[in-house]
């Protein structure tokens, strides 16, 4: 997901998607531990699209 794409987003819609992002992430990090991924580059992008969404909420709380 794509940092113009979040900003587009509002709080409640963005604390939704932290949500289904991190049980993606888990979900892969686990997946990752008991056999490795094919595309381990997966973890790298779900982990980045936490931080952005996160990043976005956290703005939005300071404004």
């Amino acid at each position: 997901m794509k940092q113009s794409e979040i900003k587009e987003l509002s709080v409640a819609e963005l604390q939704e998607k932290l949500k289904e992002s991190k049980k993606s992430y888990a979900d892969l990090k686990f997946a990752n531990a008991i056999s490795p991924l094919e595309n381990p580059i997966q973890l790298r992008f779900a982990r980045r699209t936490v931080a952005r969404i996160a990043t976005e909420l956290t703005k939005r709380e300071l404004q």
